[in-house]
């Protein structure tokens, strides 16, 4: 079973990224309409209910979202250097095409297509938007033998992985399987360069990341900051910027309630719009105060 169901990002112009997102990245808008404000409160962010949102949808077709919301600026804040969701992965057909179509666009190319040693399976490249969201683009040439990895059917499709950034990884990855109930999968040490770049630290520095899996379904990855990553800076009673939820199906969500409830921000509620499919749903403030939104099967 597939988990993802939508990455939430923040933008200021939500017409400028309404033309990214769907004229560059090919995806398609399935709802739009003001952010609902009892889904605002479950998110703990009053402040952001009645905002200017869009639902998009790759032109795949695949049931894995993304979610545009307008919100002013927040002082302060510099993609990849706080604790919070980091990034969304796409697959894609061909990354060096997109890297060509995305060279004369409002996303700055923060990683070029690179081959990584010992994962040719793996050809990626990073882009940042204007509004500090953080987007891989990832082609995948084969499988790996302990995962399944999807292939994309539209140049740009449905996104696969979610990026955390923890101010403690070890911690973090006992309340996702703790809490969440989920499974670890591989831990690597190697260089990122993004991440380097952001503090300025020389290209070849070491990171320490994990990721989190579902049977052979790997979705999430946990990054270990350094101890000059800050807490995210938010508005009052508004929802973070750059990624500021991720939102997953949990297979058992019911079963799971009391273990759940005690991280809940508000009781589980059914809200309007494509991600929930008349299903309910909860966000958990979790780890470094990450919005983690989970759906009933």
């Amino acid at each position: 079973m597939k988990l993802l169901r939508a990455a939430t990002l923040i933008v200021s112009d939500l017409a400028e990224a309404r033309e990214r997102y769907c004229g560059l990245l090919e995806h398609v808008v399935v709802d739009e309409a003001p952010l609902d404000a009892r889904l605002a409160a479950a998110w703990g962010a009053p402040a952001s209910a009645g905002a200017p949102m869009l639902t998009l949808a790759p032109a795949s077709g695949a049931e894995i979202f993304i979610r545009l919301i307008q919100q002013a600026p927040v002082p302060g804040f510099k993609a990849q250097t706080t604790y919070g969701w980091q990034a969304v992965e796409l697959c894609v057909t061909d990354v060096l095409a997109v890297n060509e179509r995305v060279k004369s666009s409002r996303f700055k190319i923060i990683g070029p297509p690179t081959e990584l040693p010992g994962l040719p399976t793996i050809f990626p490249m990073q882009v940042e938007g204007p509004d500090g969201e953080v987007v891989y683009f990832t082609q995948i040439r084969g499988d790996l033998p302990s995962y399944d990895l999807p292939r994309a059917t539209s140049l740009i499709d449905k996104a696969f992985i979610y990026v955390l950034a923890c101010s403690d990884m070890a911690g973090a990855l006992n309340w996702v399987t703790g809490i969440l109930g989920l499974s670890t999968g591989r831990e690597v040490t190697l260089a990122v360069p993004t991440l380097s770049d952001a503090f300025g630290l020389p290209s070849d520095s070491q990171w320490t990341l994990t990721t989190v899996v579902h049977e052979r379904d790997v979705f999430l990855e946990l990054d270990q900051m350094i101890p000059q990553a800050r807490p995210r800076p938010a508005l009052p009673g508004a929802l973070p910027p750059g990624v500021a939820v991720c939102s997953m199906t949990l297979p058992d969500f019911h079963e799971r309630l009391e273990t759940l409830r005690p991280w809940m921000i508000a009781p589980p509620a059914v809200h309007p719009g494509p991600v929930y499919g008349g299903r309910l749903s909860a966000t958990l403030r979790g780890p470094d105060g990450t919005l983690f939104e989970v759906v009933a099967p």
